[in-house]
């Protein structure tokens, strides 16, 4: 026993577990494949339920005003169905009797046909042709004679054959089909568009007649905690889906109509199926328009003998769809679907491979619709993220990453675009001062690199140095009064930096705005008013005169308050007379009271450039200084005046005057 209690005690080594793949970033791609499974398998189901709910979006509307008619429900949806089912069967018609009389007529054109073709060999291009086919025949036979002949096989006497048999001729007379095989044989073509037509209005009708009980369910699935924000969604995106839908129905149907009466008059044959033809192919993003050319191109030239009917269906095209693509339909209804030019090709390509040419119709209905529902529910979000033409990121944050990426001239590109819409003083303070407040948050969060620290000065410092030359803008809200001769003076207000590293791009914009209007600055950097070396610092250094205001600026967060306030300390002990503004442009984290910031001790606390600006301008309107600089002490023949201070007598006082 005792030896067994003298043994020392082992202590079992833990051993962490394998890292596995955490399940939040499996299960987005298992749900994602298995729904477009779904959507592939069960196609013949979804395509009649997605054509029936684009069609409520369309009928909406015309129910709404039937019911306004006091017409019962039941009435109004019947009577807004039975239009679009005999709209839909007159058009099917419509089109059945056109193809038949074009397919009638094709062994006619094959004569024009041909001899177009021998026009084409005719002419310079086609003898072009067929000399280079001709080069290329007669280099294949060289090579053929060439050819060294194999060697063959010696022959030797073939025994007699036998006289032929002669075939017996047997006659297979096929069976004739029963009325139930002559009926599927007719019936089956039309069969399956003739169930997937039933599907969509049968769908169609229930989505009308149980219409709010559908958006019923639709709020308490999508967010129910707030009814009154998720229904104004709700309503405003069905007003939004309707509208658009209506405007590219019969903006496309007018479209054929056109189509249809310009093809008539130049002469092509059946221009009612290529009217119906050309609205539908609209639908189609992008080559729909194209593809709806090229049949009554083929045929012009067909028909014709000349080319004077395939040149003038071209114009037709050529102008038409300029027109409504480019001019009415931003009229219509915007510039844009609400997508992105590669959401609506991607679209088109998913939903084709998807559903074949019913997808391709309807990539771009479908697509607006999940636009439409990730902009009013949060938790589709994501499909505006992804589909939606507004930018991914805010100008806040597109400029950080610029920056952050060492990026200056992509920076300052999008700076120029933003001051097309706004003045340089709205872009330093919602843009620019915000995107340093992100670098200054994840500098204390200690995600910034030096090299990133640094990467961000010299881009906000290029960008300084490129606003240089703008103007400042003119609205009334950015102009201050006129200057006072002793605030024009440099170095009449100091702009002290803090001690984060986005200090000194701060304090160089703010004095760049105060310069353009007319003050005189210093850019003091923190190192010089440290605690080591604020009693060496001057404001009157002899380049620059007296400073009459003092401002610091600081974007640090952590331990800011006790900095700030031993800051303003130093500075009031070795500059009492002299007002400090302190800029805590991070007031909401780093003061969150009042009491914290009369704690800094400072005499103004600013939280923008424009604050800033209008202090400054106050401080100066109060307290214009001198109206005239002091004249010397003394005239002395003698060079005891240093060069600086004729420098700023030069500033202050105007162009030197001729003296005896």
């Amino acid at each position: 026993m005792n030896a067994k209690a003298s043994l020392p005690r082992l202590r079992g080594t833990r051993v962490p577990p394998a890292e596995t793949p955490p399940p939040v970033l499996v299960s987005p791609v298992i749900v994602t494949a298995v729904l477009i499974a779904g959507l592939y398998v069960a196609r013949d189901v979804l395509i009649p339920i997605a054509i029936a709910i684009l069609l409520s979006f369309v009928l909406g509307p015309l129910v709404n005003l039937l019911r306004r008619l006091r017409l019962g429900r039941l009435f109004a949806v019947a009577s807004a169905v039975l239009l679009t089912l005999g709209i839909a069967a007159a058009l099917a018609t419509l089109i059945g009797v056109q193809l038949a009389d074009l397919a009638g007529d094709v062994p006619r054109y094959r004569d024009t046909i041909e001899r177009k073709v021998e026009g084409l060999r005719d002419s310079p291009a086609g003898r072009l042709t067929g000399y280079v086919a001709s080069i290329g025949r007669s280099m294949r036979e060289g090579e053929r004679t060439d050819e060294k002949p194999k060697d063959e096989a010696p022959k030797t006497e073939a025994a007699p054959q036998p006289p032929p048999v002669k075939p017996i001729l047997v006659e297979v007379r096929e069976r004739p089909p029963s009325p139930v095989e002559l009926a599927t044989t007719v019936l089956s073509p039309v069969l399956h568009p003739l169930a997937t037509t039933g599907i969509v209005f049968i769908v169609l009708l229930f989505l009308l007649m149980q219409r709010e009980d559908l958006r019923d369910r639709m709020i308490r699935l999508v967010g129910s905690n707030d009814l009154h924000r998720t229904t104004v969604a709700m309503d405003d995106a069905a007003r939004r889906l309707s509208r658009y839908f209506l405007v590219q129905l019969g903006l496309n149907v007018a479209f054929g109509v056109v189509i249809g009466v310009g093809l008539y008059f130049i002469g092509v044959p059946n221009p009612v199926l290529w009217g119906i033809f050309s609205a539908l192919m609209r639908f189609v993003p992008y080559i729909g328009a194209v593809v709806s050319a090229v049949f009554p191109l083929a045929l012009a030239a067909a028909v014709d003998p000349g080319w004077s009917m395939v040149i003038a269906t071209l114009i037709l095209f050529l102008i038409l769809e300029p027109l409504v693509g480019h001019f009415i339909e931003p009229m219509l209804y915007g510039h844009s679907t609400g997508m992105s030019p590669f959401a609506v090709l991607v679209s088109a390509l998913f939903w084709t491979w998807l559903w074949g040419p019913v997808g391709l119709l309807l990539s771009t209905p479908l697509t607006v619709c999940l636009v439409v529902l990730g902009r009013h529910v949060d938790k589709l979000e994501f499909l505006e993220v992804l589909f939606g033409d507004k930018p991914a990121l805010t100008p806040v944050e597109n400029f950080y990453q610029r920056i952050l990426a060492d990026d200056p001239e992509e920076a300052q590109e999008h700076a120029e675009l933003l001051l097309q819409s706004c003045s340089m003083l709205s872009y330093y303070d919602d843009v620019v001062l915000k995107g340093l407040e992100l670098a200054a948050r994840d500098a204390g969060r200690g995600v910034l690199t030096a090299e990133q620290k640094t990467d961000i000065r010299a881009s906000i410092a290029g960008l300084v140095e490129d606003m240089a030359g703008r103007e400042v803008a003119g609205d009334a809200t950015e102009r201050v009064a006129e200057v006072p001769p002793a605030w024009r003076r440099p170095g009449a207000v100091l702009c002290v930096a803090g001690r984060s590293f986005v200090d000194d791009a701060a304090c160089a914009i703010l004095a760049q705005l105060l310069a353009k209007r007319g003050f005189g600055i210093r850019v003091v950097p923190f190192s010089e008013v440290s605690k080591a070396k604020i009693d060496d610092f001057r404001d009157d250094d002899g380049e620059t005169g007296p400073a009459r205001m003092m401002c610091v600026v600081s974007l640090a967060i952590n331990g800011e308050p006790t900095h700030l306030r031993r800051l303003v300390t130093r500075l009031r002990r070795r500059m009492p007379d002299i007002p400090v503004a302190v800029g805590v442009w991070q007031a909401d984290d780093t003061l969150p009271d009042e009491a914290a910031k009369r704690d800094i001790g400072a005499d103004a606390n600013l939280v923008s450039f424009r604050t800033s600006l209008e202090a400054v301008a106050a401080m100066a309107a109060a307290d214009p200084g001198p109206a005239m600089p002091p004249e010397p002490a003394a005239v002395e023949p003698a060079p005891v005046v240093a060069p600086a201070d004729l420098d700023l007598g030069r500033i202050l006082a105007g162009p030197p005057t001729a003296q005896a």
